[in-house]
């Protein structure tokens, strides 16, 4: 059974081998068939362009070209052989006032220190007055506005007798203050420069009163120069006679002398401590 069906296998391998080249013919008779025997193999894979279109420009076509460089314009004319710019002509110039300022920030005055709305000075406590008119507290030196200090070393004649009213003023001043809080128009924060501000005890006027009593001179064109004249006048303070200070010792007398300890209860006697005598209690 087995020799039939291989006699058959054999003889349907030449058949199968017609139909395939019967079939091939057939495919390559057609129009729109391509057949593998009319492809170059050495030609470019790459696809290309129809004859109709231009072709495609390089990627590198994007970049720009580099420009030549613009020549460098001068606002004015200037000659290599000359230190100074050329002269123009001055009848096409014209001098022109200069701007108002975009800010008070361009000033050279610094700004004004920003005080609150309820402001009405700086209370100065513990005072320490080194003239008549001169105070130091809290980081402040102030002059009192409106007088003329008068100095610690200051010296007065009068009736040809010299006296220092400087020091005389300066103690009546500091007598006024007697540690008391000052109120002065100074700004809230002290500096080391000296300040010259208006000053005042409660309601007391400072230089008011230091004028009044001639312990300071009213300052030329200040609020004081009428109480200035009424002190001269009435020779009153530093535009009066010295001070008498017939009563007065120059030296201090001398301490009385501190009363001595008791005595120890051993004496010596003969080189030897013995009982000293006791006083007899009372009875």
């Amino acid at each position: 059974m087995r020799l039939p069906h291989l006699v058959l296998a054999v003889l349907m391998v030449p058949a199968m081998a017609a139909l395939v080249v019967v079939g091939g013919r057939t495919l390559k008779g057609s129009e729109s068939t391509v057949a593998v025997d009319q492809i170059d193999l050495g030609a470019d894979t790459m696809p290309q362009a129809d004859a109709g279109t231009a072709p495609e420009e390089p990627a590198t076509a994007a970049i720009p070209a580099p420009q030549p460089p613009k020549p460098v314009v001068h606002s004015r004319t200037i000659d290599p052989q000359l230190v100074a710019p050329p002269e123009l002509p001055a009848g096409e110039l014209e001098r022109v006032e200069p701007r108002e300022p975009l800010s008070k920030l361009a000033l050279a005055v610094p700004p004004k220190p920003k005080m609150p709305d309820d402001w009405n000075g700086t209370k100065l406590f513990q005072p320490v007055a080194s003239a008549a008119g001169l105070i130091e507290a809290k980081g402040y030196s102030v002059a009192v506005s409106g007088i003329d200090v008068v100095r610690q070393d200051e010296t007065c004649t009068t009736d040809g007798k010299s006296w220092p009213c400087g020091v005389r003023a300066r103690t009546a001043f500091r007598a006024f203050l007697r540690g008391r809080a000052v109120v002065c128009t100074v700004p809230p924060e002290g500096g080391r420069d000296l300040i010259a501000a208006e000053c005042r005890i409660g309601k007391q006027d400072v230089g008011q009163w230091l004028v009044e009593n001639g312990w300071a001179r009213a300052a030329k064109g200040g609020p004081y120069v009428e109480a200035g004249e009424k002190a001269k006048s009435a020779m009153k303070g530093i535009f009066g006679s010295a001070p008498n200070l017939a009563g007065v010792s120059a030296v201090p007398d001398a301490p009385a002398p501190s009363p001595q300890a008791p005595g120890s209860i051993l004496q010596e006697e003969g080189g030897a401590l013995k009982p000293a005598d006791q006083p007899t209690p009372s009875e």
